[in-house]
């Protein structure tokens, strides 16, 4: 197995409620057998959501794609496990002719017969930044056909996320809807008001207003007229601790963050399970990860708008990107594994 670092500069900065972004750094990875055409793969850490990239690079050198015991831990070490999985399946898509999205929902969801869709509905992301500049981020969203806005918040106060929610309101109109990522910036009492007020503004969930590890207390803020969805939470719990604590009623899927995209779309489809939405997302990823989690969204039948529009948010990538994002939707590639020979010259 091959490993080669890459590092990404963010077009802008991408101001949370954790701080800034500005550079996305991490690992190709290439499985070669003479057997099968080879594969590829990508570890992007995010610490915070992953492990760092320090110990991804650890686990990914310490691997021998043979022997599944050197294979990384997803729950220790997710970004490498993404990788490792990513490479493993791009090889046997290409090998069988078949999509990524395609054989995820034959190994996860048992529905051989049903068509991958063509393209999955996205959403635009928009920094925590004043008012003024996210209300035209916002106009600038719908005029590019997005009917599907997700506001960060969390670093201003209260107030100020809200009066930013009410102009994006007034400025885009009722029939776009609108998320809000918190990224755990408020307490109990902070997030209940803030709901209070975001549900007479039809904001469809609330992603993480609490810190990742407060659970239980997710569970009480349901109810109150705005769904609520955890992220980082799945990085401090499993996914089985947070349906069984009956605390979401939208789960947000970093593919990276759990491990891989079979890894993923196994959380989706326990989530369907239990009653809970599946949201797939990235972590702001490279392209190889990028078009992978397109893929997981594909495969999971009747997806809801996920946040896969992330490719703009880099200065420059390590490939064309397979995916096109237009009028609010992502293509599916097509071709074996994750784009048939689309990454040729990376691997």
């Amino acid at each position: 197995m091959w490993i080669e670092s890459f590092s990404l500069t963010l077009a802008s900065p991408l101001s949370t409620a954790r701080g800034e972004i500005t550079e996305r750094r991490g690992f190709l990875v290439g499985v070669d057998d003479t057997a099968a055409p080879p594969g590829i793969g990508e570890a992007t850490p995010l610490p915070g959501w992953t492990e760092s990239i320090e110990d991804c690079r650890d686990a990914l050198e310490a691997t021998d794609p043979a022997t599944p015991e050197t294979h990384p831990d997803p729950s220790t070490t997710p970004a490498a496990a993404h990788a490792v999985e990513l490479a493993g399946l791009d090889g046997r898509g290409r090998s069988e002719t078949t999509s990524l999205a395609a054989m995820l929902r034959k190994d996860v969801f048992d529905d051989a017969d049903a068509a991958v869709p063509q393209q999955v509905p996205v959403n635009a992301t928009i920094g925590d930044d004043d008012l003024d500049a996210t209300v035209a981020a916002a106009e600038r969203a719908v005029t590019y056909g997005y009917d599907c806005l997700k506001l960060k918040a969390g670093s201003q106060s209260v107030e100020a996320d809200l009066q930013r929610v009410r102009a994006v309101r007034e400025a885009v109109g009722d029939d776009i809807a609108l998320r809000i990522d918190a990224n755990g910036a408020w307490d109990v009492s902070t997030a209940e008001d803030a709901i209070d007020e975001l549900a007479a503004l039809d904001v469809a969930y609330i992603e993480q207003p609490l810190p990742a590890a407060n659970i239980a207390d997710h569970r009480e803020l349901r109810g109150r007229g705005v769904d609520i969805a955890l992220d980082e939470s799945l990085a401090t719990a499993s996914i089985s601790a947070v349906l069984d604590a009956d605390a979401a009623d939208v789960l947000i899927l970093k593919p990276m963050a759990l491990g891989g995209p079979l890894q993923a779309t196994q959380a989706a489809a326990r989530a369907r399970e239990a009653g809970v939405e599946p949201v797939v997302t990235t972590t702001i990823d490279a392209v190889v990860a990028r078009t992978a989690a397109v893929h997981v969204a594909a495969a999971i039948p009747d997806i809801a708008p996920c946040g896969l529009a992330t490719g703009s948010l880099l200065a420059d990538d390590l490939a064309a990107d397979p995916v096109r994002i237009s009028e609010g939707a992502a293509s599916v590639p097509t071709g074996g594994g994750l784009c048939g020979d689309a990454f040729e010259t990376l691997r």
